[in-house]
């Protein structure tokens, strides 16, 4: 599977396991993971591919604005994933 920046996938192990992020570099087998939370953009995750699960979710407005290096905010992530989340959960409802 090849993982692209902005795209949102799931931590599948480790003490993050469930959680969701954002991809903002892929170096090799290696991605480097943002949530705005506790993993903000100063600090990402370093994980490796096998222990993430992909969606095919790819936030396009970071995607351009990481590829671009354009300055963002840790509230930017948060807000994209908290998005992702409810359009989630109403297709999962019903």
């Amino acid at each position: 599977m090849d993982f692209t920046i902005g795209q949102i996938v799931f931590s599948k192990a480790g003490r993050d396991k469930g959680n969701a992020f954002v991809i903002t570099d892929v170096e090799g087998e290696y991605l480097y993971l943002v949530d705005g939370y506790g993993r903000p953009l100063e600090r990402p995750k370093r994980k490796k591919s096998k222990h993430v699960q992909p969606t095919w979710t790819v936030v396009r407005d970071l995607h351009e604005a990481i590829k671009t290096k354009q300055h963002m905010k840790n509230a930017d992530f948060r807000s994209a994933l908290k998005k992702y989340q409810r359009e989630w959960e109403e297709i999962s409802h019903g």
